[in-house]
This record gives structure tokens, C-alpha cells and sequence, in this order.
């Protein structure tokens, strides 16, 4: 009986991310925890692996890799990488799921044989302060061609599903899933202590260190606040080029720059650790940092947007300028050691409550399999979500 169901579920290929295991952001995140959730959930999985990686195994954790060579870098190989991957992925798999939409105009690559063509969105990409006029005109260009051409349109937060579709929900052509996190970590002390760390004597900012995610001026905050506790950052300063310059620069001496870190449970220890967190992302939707944070029972400061509000409810604090944060920062600094806790642990409960990654997996799952009823958007956002856009995406959809 298993066999069968197996041998009905489709076929599925993630593309858009570096690869697996994941080595550097939240798409790669989401890739893993997506695929080796649905391959125990007895899907076959494919993940496409950017060339440009170190090269590693063809199987992770019964996840199969395919490498796509890339002759280019910069964004350029990125955009290369991406209609190979389609291209390749052409009449091979039923579903499709591209990570971002910065190929947005080109799903068609990859319909040959019925393939269905799935994007998970990625935030307001274009918004990236990296980004010249011409790569923004680009990503504008492409948001607008993936909501007409993607068969369906999966958005990891309803205030982006919001702003990006803006009209209500019809069918099931747009739906919101958002990014989960794991509840079960247990933090290892010999982390800190290889460190030099103390529990509770720092902050903690984990992020890519890009203008939009404010670490420059959560760097200078913490430097005006005069705080007794330490600033850890982690992320890859040096990658950053002249933006991790002035990161470092602007740091007080009790900032320290730990570089990229990916392993899951030292990460979790830092964090579970810390006094607060830091979360400073501006563009995009749930992110994945700022959830493992709030499942570590840690208080979060973040940057006031309607994504993080999204996210962290009423149970988070908020800065939305430099001084703001300052002033924050002095006011976490005195709290007691019980506030911390029960704060700390009210988002915890919001994660357990809305953001596992066991109920987001499922989610996609019920979404995949033929003939499973599919829950409204508003079963996994509880606001209310815009409609599916008109398009010939949906025709086919319906036609189905």
C-alpha cells in the first residue's frame, strides 16, 4: 500500500538555491528542510546544486543533488544558473519549484512533458539596496511575469502576499507557507566556552551582512549605547567587501565578528544563550534566522516592518532607526532576568504554535499530493490574503 501512494505522488525538483546541506542562507535552509521532509514523507526529491559550490555528495539524507555547471559568476552565473536548471529540469519532474523569481520570465524552459512550474517568492528582492537600476528594473520585470506564467505562487509571508499580489484569493493558485524551525536543539556550553563567552553577556546578530539588513547600524547602536554586555555578530564580514569594512570599523571593543557560522547546533547555543537578539532584515517575508531565534526561548529586538510584525506578533520589540535602537538597547540591558525568560519563552510558544517546520512540510506536501484536499491560505496565515491573480497560469491551473 505505501509503494502505491509512493508511485502516485509526483515527482519534485528544487531549484534556486546554492544546494544542500545548506551552507549559507534561508532559500538553502528551506531547501533542505523542504526536501528531506517530503522524501521521509515518501516523495521522490531532487535538488539542483550551483556548480559553483565545492563539490560534494550526489545524495543528502535521501535528497538526490544534480549539479548544474555555471561558466559565469556574480549575478550573472546566479541568472545562469537558473534557466540551466530550468532547462534541465524540462519534462523530467511533474513539479517544478523554483526558489525566487529572478528567472521569473523564463518558466516556460522548463514545461516541456506537463511539467508544472511552482515559485516560491522571494520577499521584495528588487528592494536590495545591492542592486544597480538595471538588476532592479530586472527583478521588477520578473516578479511581474512570474504572477502571470507560474502555475502556482507560494509566498513565505501573507504581509508580501499582500503587497505583491494585491487582491483576494481565488482557488488554490496562491497560497501562504511560511518557514519553520526546529524545537528540539539542546544547547552545548562547551560552544560558549570555546568562544569565550558567557551565557547571558551578550547580544547576538545573525545575518548576511547587507545594508538592508541594518548591521551597520545595529553595530553603531550597540557602540553608543556603552553597554557592559558584548555584541556577537555572526556572517561573512569579509564577503561584504567595503560594507563589512565599515561594520568592523564601527564596532566598540567589546564587538566581535565571528564570521560565517552554519552548524545548526552551534548556532542554536549562541542563541540560546544570548541576552537578546538582534534581527535587523528589512526586505522579505519570515525569515528563518529570526524564527531559530524565538525557538530558542531568546528575546528578540527587530527592525519594525510589517514582516517581522508578521512574525513576532505582539511579543517582540522594535526599532526603526539607530537612536531607537539605542534607546532600546539601554532598556534591555536592565531588565530582569525573569522578564527575559517568560518573554523569551512566549515566542517559543509562537513557534510551536505556527512556525515547525513539521507543519510546514505538511503543508506543502498536502498541496503536492494528487488528490489531497488542500487547506486555505488562511489555514497557515491566519490574516487575510489576497486572491490569486488572473493569468494564464490559471487558466491552466483550472483546466486541470
Amino acid at each position: 500500500m505505501e509503494n502505491d501512494r509512493a508511485s502516485l505522488l509526483p515527482r519534485i525538483a528544487l531549484l534556486g538555491s546554492r544546494g544542500i546541506p545548506a551552507r549559507y542562507g534561508g532559500f538553502e535552509t528551506f531547501a533542505q528542510e523542504l526536501a528531506c521532509g517530503l522524501v521521509a514523507r515518501g516523495f521522490e526529491v531532487t535538488v539542483f546544486v550551483d556548480g559553483r559550490e565545492p563539490p560534494g555528495p550526489a545524495e543528502f539524507r535521501g535528497v538526490r543533488l544534480e549539479r548544474v555547471a555555471v561558466p559565469l559568476g556574480g549575478a550573472a552565473g546566479t541568472l545562469a544558473y537558473d534557466l540551466a536548471s530550468l532547462w534541465r529540469a524540462r519534462g523530467r519532474f511533474e513539479v517544478v519549484l523554483l526558489l525566487g523569481y529572478g528567472a521569473g520570465g523564463f518558466l516556460w524552459l522548463a514545461r516541456g512533458g506537463g511539467t508544472r512550474v511552482w515559485v516560491a517568492m522571494d520577499g521584495r528582492e528588487w528592494r536590495r539596496r545591492k542592486w544597480g537600476l538595471l538588476a532592479r528594473t530586472w527583478l521588477r520585470a520578473m516578479e511581474r511575469l512570474t504572477l502571470r506564467q507560474a502555475d502556482r505562487l507560494v509566498f513565505d509571508s501573507a504581509a508580501v502576499c499582500a503587497e505583491v499580489s494585491g487582491a483576494a484569493p481565488q482557488g488554490e493558485r496562491v497560497a501562504v507557507l511560511e518557514y519553520g524551525a526546529h524545537l528540539d536543539l539542546v544547547a552545548d556550553p562547551t560552544v560558549l566556552a570555546a568562544l569565550g563567552l558567557a551565557p547571558h553577556r551578550y547580544y547576538l546578530l545573525v545575518a548576511r551582512i547587507e545594508p538592508e539588513n541594518h548591521v551597520l547600524e545595529i553595530v553603531r547602536a550597540h557602540a553608543h549605547a556603552d553597554l557592559a554586555r558584548e555584541l556577537v555578530v555572526v556572517g561573512d564580514v569579509e564577503r561584504a567587501g567595503a560594507y563589512g569594512r565599515l561594520c568592523r570599523a564601527a564596532g566598540a571593543r567589546t564587538a566581535r565578528f565571528l564570521g560565517a557560522l552554519y552548524e545548526p547546533l552551534h548556532l542554536h547555543t549562541l542563541r540560546a544563550h544570548a541576552w537578546a537578539i538582534l534581527h535587523g532584515h528589512s526586505v522579505g517575508g519570515t525569515n528563518p534566522s529570526l524564527l531559530e531565534g524565538m525557538a530558542a526561548a531568546t528575546p528578540v529586538l527587530a527592525h519594525d516592518n510589517a514582516y517581522n510584525r508578521e512574525v513576532l506578533g505582539e511579543d517582540g520589540a522594535w526599532f526603526a532607526s539607530e537612536d531607537e535602537l539605542v534607546a532600546r538597547l539601554g532598556a534591555c540591558e536592565a531588565r530582569a532576568e525573569e522578564q527575559r525568560r517568560a518573554a523569551g519563552e512566549r515566542l517559543r510558544a509562537r513557534v510551536r504554535a505556527r512556525y515547525t517546520w513539521e507543519r510546514i512540510v505538511d503543508g506543502y506536501a498536502a498541496r503536492l499530493a494528487p488528490r489531497a484536499p488542500s487547506a486555505p491560505c488562511a489555514a497557515l496565515a491566519p490574516d487575510a490574503l489576497p486572491a490569486a491573480l488572473p493569468g494564464p497560469a490559471r487558466a491552466r491551473e483550472e483546466a486541470r
